[in-house]
């Protein structure tokens, strides 16, 4: 009971951690320091989204 209650918490959290990652949204952290620099790493391999992610951050600037 103990094994199987293991697999299942294992799966479970894997299943949480997996649906953590996407597209970083345009945002005050995100636009800025660590965060942009992290946000373009995830963007590295679709140059639309990327330069999508930069026109928003310019933008939200702007608002600002």
């Amino acid at each position: 009971m103990n094994f199987k209650y293991s697999i299942v918490c294992i799966i479970g959290l894997s299943i949480a951690l997996i649906g953590c990652g996407g597209v970083p949204e345009a945002s005050s952290e995100n636009c800025s320091g660590r965060g942009m620099e992290t946000a373009l790493t995830a963007l590295k391999d679709n140059e639309a989204a990327r330069q999508a992610f930069i026109d928003n951050c310019e933008a939200l600037k702007k608002k600002n």
